[in-house]
């Protein structure tokens, strides 16, 4: 299944691991990109493991392979709308995943996670890797 996809924290851990589903996705995959947001996570990660100099530099190498979104002031609209369409509906999901799907939505990308709480997110594309 060709596309262009976001790769959302839980979907880099299962990468990590060698999920071979993540791995058969991504060989099939048009373009992947990596949000900031989520490099923060897996750095915040790294370093609370039992072993943080090896994860830190599992991440570097990860982050220096990958083509990294970064937010800005579109992205900064894109959360503010969905935000406020999660508080109408009253269905609050995590600040930074409101950032990824805030990404997702600004560069017509597919989100790529297994967290469901992104069905919330009104225009969203999500697929479960």
């Amino acid at each position: 299944m060709a596309g262009r996809f976001l790769l959302d924290t839980n979907i880099v851990i299962a990468l990590f691991a060698a999920d071979a589903s993540v791995q058969a996705h991504l060989k099939a995959a048009t373009e992947v990109f990596v949000p900031s947001v989520v490099l923060g996570e897996l750095y915040y990660g790294a370093r609370k493991s039992g072993r943080p100099g090896d994860n830190i530099k599992r991440v570097d190498d990860f982050a220096g392979a990958s083509v990294v979104l970064a937010c800005d002031a579109a992205t900064a609209t894109n959360y503010g709308q969905v935000k406020d369409g999660l508080r109408t509906k009253g269905r609050p999901i995590p600040e930074n995943d409101i950032w990824v799907g805030a990404l997702a939505l600004q560069y017509g990308l597919t989100l790529v996670s297994r967290d469901t709480h992104f069905n919330e997110v009104t225009g969203l594309v999500l697929e479960v890797w």
